[in-house]
């Protein structure tokens, strides 16, 4: 076979590699780890593309998790980029904290901002991706206008504030909606889903358009994390609808 053909098929494989890495992600969401271990489970999930960290304060939502402390310490001890929740009270104030501490991204939700373009504006110029986050009752479509704004759009498929939720299968038109106005802007925005996400629900999320995948239970509760997040990844790759 001549040296170009070599090349040229090799460049192809490579091309197709990349995105097939890249088309979805997996986030496993440590909420559903073991807290008196959480060094050894980020380290079971080294094949992940992102790891999932859920701050609630007992107030925007009925739970308290963990905050600041915690976080840098993730941040110090993970290889992977850690992708942080806001469930909180005045995010404007508290999400750029976050993003010093080394959030390679951060979501904030809906209703507990004043100002969610000028807080975008803030973390991206701090080189840290702006994410706004949508809860199941609440409508996707007051966000079209402005979501030039945000690299990432967090549709939760469950009710926020605990894990191990149902899936809510009812969300995903509204993931369908959003996608369909990303695709006619031609914006590179993720769409991000959180609940209840397993390889039994992959194919459906993915399907409807969602490329960000944040599965807690599924993981951490499967024997071996590593294979789960692989199964997830499957088959959400298989379904995927860009």
């Amino acid at each position: 076979m001549p040296m170009t053909s070599l090349i040229s098929d090799s460049v192809k494989s490579l091309t197709f590699h990349r995105i097939r890495v890249m088309t979805i992600q997996i986030a496993p969401s440590i909420l559903s780890a073991d807290f008196c271990n959480l060094e050894r489970d980020l380290k079971a999930i080294s094949n992940a593309d992102l790891v999932h960290v859920d701050v609630m304060d007992h107030h925007f939502v009925p739970n308290l998790t963990l905050g600041e402390p915690i976080v840098a310490r993730i941040c110090q001890v993970t290889d992977l980029p850690v992708d942080v929740h806001l469930m909180i009270e005045d995010p404007d104030r508290w999400a750029p904290e976050y993003a010093r501490l080394g959030a390679a991204s951060v979501s904030f939700h809906m209703g507990a901002t004043h100002a969610p373009v000028r807080l975008a504006r803030q973390l991206r110029d701090m080189g840290c991706k702006a994410c706004f986050a949508v809860r199941p009752a609440e409508p996707v479509e007051p966000i079209f206008d402005i979501l030039d704004e945000f690299d990432m759009i967090l549709i939760m498929t469950v009710e926020p504030g605990f894990g191990g939720q149902k899936f809510l299968d009812n969300q995903m038109a509204k993931v369908r909606r959003l996608r369909d106005e990303i695709t006619r802007r031609g914006l590179d925005t993720r769409i991000q889903v959180d609940g209840g996400v397993s390889p039994k629900t992959a194919h459906i999320v993915a399907e409807a358009g969602a490329d960000v995948l944040v599965a807690g239970s599924a993981v951490y509760g499967a024997e071996n994390p590593a294979e789960a997040i692989d199964s997830i990844r499957d088959k959400a790759e298989a379904a995927f609808k860009a």
